[in-house]
């Protein structure tokens, strides 16, 4: 069935020994319901295709049974994909908080985990913490997994006779691995804390791009997508969306990471949060 998506989410990519190189899509239906598109191997979809966070795209969904997580679909035919409209950010965002204010917004954290593990309800949410503590910065191997990296280069020595030298070269590029893993340490309204993985693609682009402008002193890089997180918390009214992994959902003391912010600017008059 064709269903149209508000993009509000692209994760990162990782590697499956399955599904090549992966990103996770979510975003939300018209209604304001939260929908996730996964597997799909974004980086093979034709240039047309390559939607980008918060433009609407349409295409032919099914529900992914394989998948435990109430919200999660699969592609029926990649073909139909298509980008239709993109929503900028012009008056701090209206256009984006109009879908936005239709979601339910949480405030208490440990509804959220029982809804994830017990009630098995929801895996994707939209988070308001009451406080942002800090931004923390912790050092990971730079490098994709040994073995997940042979499987891919065996499958990609497997030339299918119905593509071209171009087209497998293309579908098993992979993409730099991030260094660093970058969280965020928040507080809910009943004063419980979390330190919660960053694992959206905005964060991983920003890091490269400050690499890049700091002549790849990773000190300097680092220092400015602190720097720029935590000037979220001081000049914008930040959401943040929260999705349950696949391998922790059900059963983890806390399934969650962070999958995506919404920071428009603070207004002296009105906040996004009036509705809450």
């Amino acid at each position: 069935m064709l269903t149209k998506v508000l993009i509000s989410i692209k994760t990162y990519p990782t590697l499956s020994s399955k599904y090549n190189e992966l990103v996770c899509t979510a975003g939300f239906l018209e209604c304001g319901t939260w929908i996730r598109i996964y597997p799909l191997p974004f980086r093979a979809l034709e240039e047309d295709q390559q939607y980008k966070k918060w433009q609407w795209i349409e295409l032919d969904l099914e529900r992914n049974y394989s998948d435990n997580r109430p919200e999660s679909h699969k592609v029926k035919n990649l073909d139909s994909l298509k980008v239709i409209k993109s929503l900028d950010t012009r008056q701090n965002w209206f256009e984006r908080k109009e879908i936005v204010k239709k979601t339910e917004i949480y405030k208490d954290l440990s509804v959220l985990i029982d809804k994830a593990n017990k009630k098995n309800s929801l895996s994707l949410a939209t988070f308001k913490p009451t406080k942002i503590i800090d931004f923390i910065v912790t050092e990971v191997d730079e490098n994709w997994n040994n073995e997940k990296l042979a499987l891919l280069k065996a499958k990609s020595q497997q030339l299918s006779i119905f593509q071209t030298k171009e087209e497998v070269k293309k579908e098993f590029e992979l993409v730099d691995k991030l260094p660093y893993k970058f969280s965020y340490k928040f507080e809910d309204i009943n004063g419980k804390q979390a330190t919660l993985m960053i694992e959206d693609w905005e964060i991983g682009a920003l890091y490269w791009n400050c690499l890049k402008n700091c002549a790849g002193d990773k000190s300097k890089a680092v220092q400015q997508v602190k720097d720029k997180y935590l000037g979220f918390v001081e000049e914008c009214d930040v959401l943040l969306f929260l999705g349950t992994t696949k391998k922790f959902h059900g059963w983890a003391s806390n399934p969650f990471v962070i999958i995506g912010l919404f920071y428009p600017k603070k207004d002296n008059q009105t906040t996004l949060f009036d509705f809450c």
